[in-house]
């Protein structure tokens, strides 16, 4: 089964009645409007979703029985219909997605409702988890800074095959210039959904811009998702996510809160997946996919929880050495 789930823009708010998210609908109200500014209408549904400019997908997908739940986010770059039509590019988005067991993908570009359609025809699969309850976070509380230039999805998974019984996934797509002020933010959609769900195990992921001049060493101190030691950063500074041979940067992150969701990763799971080596790609042809290596880890099975408690064991990779 497939879930193709939006996230939000910064035109997007609850209608009066509070529906905001349901899987058989979500309307995008701009003030007393059920429109959005330039008139692109905003749906959510188990069927191909039209989707705005900086729209996130997250894909629910269980593609074999695996013992384990691979979770990966990956910012495609300005998937539109110009990378439609690149089908060697295709081959690989297709390839990648396949690999995991549930992706984040960012920068869906569809304006005319075509690339959902026919991701959705090369995917198929037996569901594996599903969802108990989701909602758009609205940042607008009372003395508080709208900071988001993306409000997140948030989205709350039963996973009864993996030894983390539910986890919440938040993801995030920051603006370059804003990084720092939307990952501190998340601390406070961390306790928001805690309070709302009264929930523990949460994911954090997406493309942070977390890394080079975005986020100066300086700023790190001013990042609760960073001094908290509670928050488990699975993507070490250190990491290169960009596929241009020019830059050297960390921007796509996962965290973890909750210690039953930390114990439960696959030891030395979480990493870069590097699509260029893994399929031999020239940079001319890895660069037509994206310019970000998408970023991942594994849930364990509830059998393999059972002999196995150890801890993450982070990844330290270099550049050119990535599987």
């Amino acid at each position: 089964m497939t879930y193709l789930i939006e996230a939000s823009n910064k035109s997007m708010r609850p209608n009066e009645d509070g529906d905001e998210l349901g899987l058989s609908r979500m309307l995008c109200p701009n003030n007393s409007s059920n429109r959005l500014k330039n008139s692109q209408e905003c749906k959510m549904s188990l069927r191909p979703v039209s989707l705005s400019l900086a729209s996130l997908l997250l894909f629910s997908l269980v593609l074999r029985g695996a013992l384990t739940l691979r979770l990966c986010s990956f910012n495609v770059r300005s998937f539109g219909e110009s990378k439609k039509e690149n089908h060697n590019a295709m081959d690989v988005i297709v390839k990648i997605i396949k690999r995991c067991d549930l992706i984040l993908l960012m920068e869906i570009k569809d304006s005319s409702n075509n690339i959902c359609p026919m991701l959705m025809e090369k995917l198929n699969g037996e569901k594996l988890v599903s969802v108990k309850s989701k909602y758009l976070y609205h940042d607008y509380q009372d003395g508080d800074t709208d900071v988001f230039s993306r409000e997140p999805f948030v989205v709350w998974f039963q996973s009864p095959f993996t030894a983390v019984k539910d986890f919440v996934i938040v993801p995030l797509h920051t603006t370059p210039e804003t990084s720092v002020k939307e990952m501190d933010e998340l601390v406070d959609v961390y306790m928001d959904v805690k309070r709302r769900w009264k929930v523990e195990n949460f994911i954090f992921m997406g493309d942070f811009n977390a890394g080079c001049s975005y986020v100066p060493k300086k700023a790190w101190q001013n990042i609760r998702l960073r001094t908290d030691p509670n928050f488990v950063w699975l993507i070490e500074d250190k990491e290169d996510t960009t596929v241009k041979k020019s830059t050297n940067c960390a921007y796509d992150r996962i965290v973890l809160r909750g210690q039953e969701i930390v114990n439960s990763v696959v030891p030395r799971s979480n990493g870069i997946f590097d699509f260029q080596k893994a399929y031999e790609l020239s940079d001319e042809e890895a660069l037509d996919v994206s310019d970000h290596f998408p970023v991942e880890f594994k849930l364990q099975s509830s059998r393999a929880s059972t002999n196995n408690r150890k801890s993450v064991a982070l990844k330290k990779r270099k550049k050119g050495n990535r599987s």
